[in-house]
């Protein structure tokens, strides 16, 4: 999946890291979360590194953020 579907809409941390994981070729597309969820809720070098490119996507202005209404969410900005 291209990860500006993936994130068309606002996304929690876990899942955009998910879907960026999936854009990546890291998790194939018969993944589920729930499948690989530790990933993303135990502190290891492939969840950190997930999350460290999407600030890095942020900071670059492909992706928004956002800490409301619920928790961190992202979703595609591209230009």
């Amino acid at each position: 999946m291209d990860l500006s579907e993936g994130l068309a809409g606002w996304t929690d941390w876990d899942g955009a890291a998910f879907q960026l994981g999936r854009s990546l070729g890291i998790f194939s597309e018969t993944e589920t979360f729930t499948q690989v969820k530790w990933v993303f809720w135990t502190n290891n070098p492939l969840g950190n590194a997930l999350h460290e490119i999407l600030g890095q996507l942020t900071a670059a202005g492909v992706l928004e953020h956002r800490d409301e209404p619920d928790d961190i969410q992202f979703r595609w900005l591209g230009r």
